[in-house]
């Protein structure tokens, strides 16, 4: 067999090697072991591939991969420079690569150690040759050598793979120069080689740019990655799959990859502590790389490659959005990157050729390629810290007036709010980026832009200078802005002037000659400025009504009478009346105040003043503080003007929303005679209707009828309504009854008989609501128990001994009395006017012979002591103690009562005569009954059955026991 790589001359070097030193066949076995175990586990494909690159770009040509896995072997075939014996010798041995060019993807000869991870029968074909290496006959040559027994023993009969080559006879495969052949030791080999080959993708050949494809077939499904490069910064990667058999169907998808790279030649300080063939190749790049279209599912940040690829994948976590391939130096195990000088000095160059990177994309895109401060690893921390420091000084934004301006972050605004705002503010706010930037996203902050609220907005224009239609651009921009992020947008006012905050400001929508008002020092809106925002920020669609609510019209009015010049004062008389004049109905109650002249030529309030018709003028007295409102005005302005600016054809009616009583500024606005007497449960109220000036007037009788009819009978007879749903005597009806304009309390004409004598009659002309509002009396309901105590007392007031009865009987149910000093009761037979405490209340009727010459308050005996505690009055039981003077002799109650009445008692106590303190009476009741008589037995028994009013129905039992059977035929019937 032909041996045109020398390998018999390569075997015999090794093996005297090892013969002569056999720990340094311990260490080839442990170094191998090391490589395929250690640092170049899983790397298998990786190395392949690197070294499919490394021929392509020796030999000058695309390079071409094709990866096959079928029946328990892999076959790697590639193009490019053909195998030489350089490199089988190198492939024999260990760190000793022939691949020394500037560009050469391997760098430490290690690579193809990988492959003894998953075969012990490795073997390359090329189109010079075919050499093979296999672990059965390097261990029957290394048992053949007596020197080397006990390792190999030792070893358990394990020996290097890779150290001794031996000749082939094969030849790779048409269209290619080369062909790796891995028959598989295990099915967990050729398992993890599935899944290294289901990963293989378009970062492969991003890292490796000498390869134009690979090939990837396993179990007759085939992949095919194609990498084009249509301009020196964009790489398409079109992936094909495609399965055996007859014709089918073909799945192709295609990426598209914006790249960055860098690079240089190394500082000579930099290699000095690196190995001798690093500085050997003292060169250095970096390419950046970013998949573009499609960027993912639903457009999310591009995703990078995860870790470093330097230039193949590392285990050196990154969690850039962007795949970054490096000349790193790396450890050994070429999984980690190398800590030091070198590392620093390429991390940095990275860092710039990042925000190469970033300046290519061109639009909003850049925002998701800005890293996150949190690193995924130290290399990554390093990175980040380097990109994130220099991108506030980098170039890499556009302006909203000039897309292709490159502004530096840190001299850029980005408006937190809607497009067309960042469109009005184009060539406004310096540095602004166009609206598809948002203020609100993560990478504004590390980019160093300034973030613009629509508060800030608000500030940034307080002192432009622009036309009214522009400032009506930036408020239909803002209409979907939070307001109150807008309290102080400036607005251009109707006379010149730009003022801060719509609240307040009077949008001239409605109002007649607007001109006019200038002298009330309004803030109205320029028309060409108007926009529904300025409602929504508080700013008043100024009608007639709105307008005379501003407070500089108030505090016009308020002042205008104290004012020296009268043109002055005639032109705020004059801007008002025309508002007042467009009003349906009565505006503001401070408009009372305005200056107006009278007949006289005086200036007065207008609530001083009254028409020249006005009732009014005969029912205020002499010495009232009214004027004449001049003629002129009522010709000039129109009676309607001058009513709803105050002047009186009428009483004053005072209408106010939303009152506090327990406010002294409040109870001084209103201007209501008595109002802090006015007792009130809640001092707020939510409406307050009251007619004013009710203490001037002189002509009651002239005045009621006024009062009883619109627009003034609401304030007398409507209920005030409070918060808790309880409803009181309006304020006009607590004057009006607490003044007794009626000369007094009266009773109305179809009043309870029972307050007859007791009032007077209130006039016929007062209906019965509006009586009752003015403190008629009408039932006792209306009347208050001590009022109808002192009533009773007045000698001078008639007062009937049954009407005594029911007042007293009405009275004793009071909640609580003030004890009089005179009460109404019977004496001798007649109803007369006593002290009080002359008074008896009587409660037992046994006592009556003994009070017949006292003073009786009269009523049923059941309410007497409720009334005596009311009133402090003693009560007859009381006062008449002790009994008979003699016991009595017990007799049967005769047996006809027991019939009629089965309750009654078997006995009583029969008295000749009956006597108690010294004076006769008919019977008695000390516990039991006692009686002289069949008249006081009857009532002496119904006393103590406590039926009093059948004591008749008793008496004539006793009286005519004939009449029983009557009776006790009437009883059936009950």
């Amino acid at each position: 067999m032909e041996d045109p790589f020398g390998t018999a001359g390569l075997r015999a070097r090794v093996l005297e090697t090892w013969t002569s030193s056999p720990a340094r066949f311990r260490e080839d076995a442990n170094a191998e072991e090391d490589y395929a175990l250690g640092g170049y586990r899983d790397r298998v494909l990786v190395e392949l591939a690197q070294n499919a690159a490394d021929a392509a770009q020796r030999a000058g040509v695309p390079g071409h991969l094709r990866l096959v896995l079928r029946d328990g072997t892999l076959t790697a075939a590639n193009t490019g420079a053909p195998l030489t014996a350089e490199g089988v010798e190198s492939l024999s041995s260990l760190r000793a690569s022939t691949k020394r060019g500037a560009d050469s993807a391997g760098r430490f000869g290690v690579g193809f150690t990988a492959v003894v991870s998953v075969s012990d029968e490795p073997s390359v074909a090329s189109l010079t040759g075919a050499v093979a290496w296999s672990a059965e006959r390097t261990r029957a040559l290394v048992e053949g050598i007596p020197a080397l027994a006990g390792e190999l023993a030792a070893r358990h009969g394990h020996v290097p793979v890779l150290r001794l080559p031996f000749p082939a006879e094969d030849v790779p495969p048409e269209g290619f120069t080369t062909r790796v052949t891995l028959p598989l030791r295990d099915e967990a080999a050729e398992r993890s080689l599935r899944g290294q080959l289901a990963e293989l993708g378009a970062p492969l050949l991003l890292a490796l740019p000498a390869l134009a494809t690979l090939t990837v077939t396993v179990d007759g499904r085939t992949r095919l990655l194609r990498a084009a490069r249509p301009t020196p910064e964009t790489v398409t990667v079109t992936v094909t799959e495609t399965e055996d058999g007859p014709p089918g169907e073909e799945r192709e998808t295609v990426s598209r990859w914006r790249t960055a790279e860098a690079h240089g030649e190394i500082p000579g300080e930099l290699l000095a502590d690196r190995p001798a063939e690093e500085r050997g190749r003292p060169f250095w790049s970096v390419r950046w790389a970013v998949r573009a279209e499609p960027r993912g599912p639903l457009d999310a940040p591009p995703a990078g490659g995860e870790v470093l690829y330097a230039p193949t994948p590392t285990a050196e976590p990154l969690d850039f959005p962007a795949l970054l391939i490096a000349s790193l130096p790396l450890a050994s195990d070429r999984r980690r990157a190398e800590p030091g000088a070198l590392t620093d000095f390429l991390v940095d160059r990275a860092a710039e050729a990042y925000l190469e990177l970033l300046a290519g994309a061109g639009d909003t895109g850049l925002l998701d390629l800005v890293p996150s401060p949190v690193p995924a690893g130290v290399l990554d921390g390093a990175l980040r810290r380097a990109v994130l420091r220099r991108l506030p000084e980098a170039p890499l934004l556009p302006l909203a007036e000039d897309a292709g301006a490159g502004v530096r972050g840190r001299d850029a605004v980005a408006v937190d709010g809607p497009a067309p705002l960042v469109e009005m503010l184009s060539g406004v706010v310096p540095g602004l980026l166009p609206a598809a930037w948002p203020a609100g996203h993560r990478a504004m902050r590390a980019l160093g832009v300034r973030r613009m609220s629509p508060a800030d907005v608000v500030d940034a224009l307080a002192g432009l200078d622009r036309e009214p239609a522009w400032w009506r651009g930036v408020y239909d921009a803002l209409g979907g802005v939070d307001a109150g992020e807008l309290g102080a947008l400036p607005v251009p006012l109707a006379d010149g002037r730009l003022v801060r905050g719509p609240r307040g400001v009077l949008l001239a929508r409605d109002l007649p000659e607007p001109g006019r008002a200038a002298v009330l020092g309004l803030r109205i809106a320029d028309p060409d400025a108007d926009h529904p925002l300025l409602v929504r920020l508080g700013a008043v669609e100024a009608g007639p009504r709105q307008v005379l609510a501003d407070p500089a019209v108030r505090a016009a009015v308020e002042g205008s009478l104290d004012l020296d010049d009268p043109e002055e004062r005639a032109a705020i008389a004059d801007a008002v009346l025309t508002l007042t004049g467009a009003l349906s109905g009565p505006a503001e109650p401070w408009l009372a105040e305005l200056a107006l002249p009278g007949e006289d030529g005086e200036p007065y309030p207008a609530g001083e003043l009254l028409f020249e018709d006005s009732p009014l003028r005969r029912v205020m007295g002499e010495d009232s503080p009214f004027g004449i409102v001049d003629p002129g005005l009522v010709e000039r302005y129109g009676a309607v003007a001058l009513e709803n600016a105050g002047v009186l054809r009428g009483f004053a009616l005072l209408r106010v929303a939303d009152v506090d009583l327990n406010d002294p500024e409040t109870l001084d606005e209103l201007g209501l005679d008595g109002v802090e007497d006015w007792d009130v449960p809640s001092g707020y109220l939510p409406e307050l209707v009251a007619v004013r000036d009710l203490e001037l007037v002189q002509d009651w009788e002239a005045a009621l009828p006024l009062l009883a009819r619109p627009p003034y009978r609401e304030a007398v007879v409507e209920p005030l309504s409070l918060m808790d749903g309880t409803r009181v005597p309006s304020y006009t009806s607590w004057w009006l009854a607490r003044h007794e304009v009626l000369g007094g309390v009266r009773r109305a004409h179809d009043a309870d008989p029972l307050l007859e004598g007791l009032y007077d009659p209130a006039p016929r002309f007062l209906d019965p609501e509006f009586a009752g509002a003015l403190g008629v009396r009408r039932t006792l309901a209306d009347v208050p128990p001590d009022e109808l105590l002192d009533r009773l007392a007045d000698p001078g007031r008639p007062v009937r001994r049954d009407q005594l009865r029911e007042l007293w009987t009405w009275l004793s149910h009071a909640p609580d009395l003030l004890p009089p000093d005179e009460v109404r009761a019977v004496a001798g037979g007649s109803v007369e006017v006593v002290p009080a405490e002359d008074a008896i209340v009587v409660d037992v009727p046994y006592a009556l012979p003994l009070l017949a010459d006292q003073p009786l308050v009269l009523l049923p005996h059941a309410r007497a002591e409720a009334l005596a505690e009311l009133l402090e009055l003693p009560l007859a039981s009381d006062e008449v103690p002790g009994g008979p003077d003699s016991p009595g002799v017990e007799r049967e109650v005769p047996e006809i009562v027991r019939e009629l009445f089965p309750e009654a008692p078997e006995s009583y106590l029969h008295h000749e005569r009956l006597v108690v303190h010294g004076r006769e009476v008919p019977w008695w009741y000390d516990g039991r009954p006692h009686a002289s008589g069949p008249e006081g037995l009857a009532r002496a028994i119904a006393w103590e059955l406590g039926r009093w009013a059948d004591r008749q129905s008793l008496a004539a039992l006793l009286t005519a026991p004939e009449s029983a059977a009557l009776l006790l035929a009437e009883a059936d019937l009950s």
